[in-house]
């Protein structure tokens, strides 16, 4: 109540909403660094088994090396609905992912000659969908306890 006995209306306090500019950028530069990363990820797979004599191997390993950046478009096209920690850490992990990925396959195809290159290809892609799952169940359990707070 106030001085003249009528009650107010006080607001919660709220928490500042991430400008809408930002995250839409965030997103896009997420979605460009993901297809040039999954471009030059099977451009160095392809580089790396130039010598392999069997198409259909390389294009299984095409598929296999394009597996995690399939995901990230996939979760990047549905996640518009998605609490805002949870899209944020799908596009970190988008750049994260794209970057490590291509880094990694890069020291294998451009670097000195190595018995055992498929490794890195077989053992990446998996590596990657564990972080994604790993990174994005974490935020979106952070994501809900948040909302729940709020709630009560």
């Amino acid at each position: 109540m106030n001085i003249n006995g009528r009650a107010e209306l006080t607001a919660k306090p709220s928490r500042p909403k991430p400008d809408a500019g930002s995250f839409h950028r965030l997103r896009t530069a997420a979605l460009i660094a993901v297809l040039a990363g999954a471009a030059g990820s099977v451009a160095l797979m392809l580089r790396a088994g130039h010598r392999n004599p069997s198409r259909i191997l390389l294009a299984l390993f095409a598929f296999w090396v394009l597996s995690p950046f399939i995901a990230l478009v996939w979760a990047h096209s549905v996640s518009k609905r998605w609490q805002a920690l949870t899209r944020a850490t799908l596009y970190g992990m988008m750049m994260l992912l794209t970057l490590g990925s291509v880094a990694i396959y890069a020291a294998v195809a451009l670097g000195p000659p190595r018995a055992k290159t498929a490794f890195v290809f077989v053992v990446v892609p998996p590596a990657s969908w564990l972080l994604i799952a790993i990174a994005l169940s974490i935020a979106a359990l952070v994501s809900r306890k948040q909302i729940f707070k709020a709630v009560s």
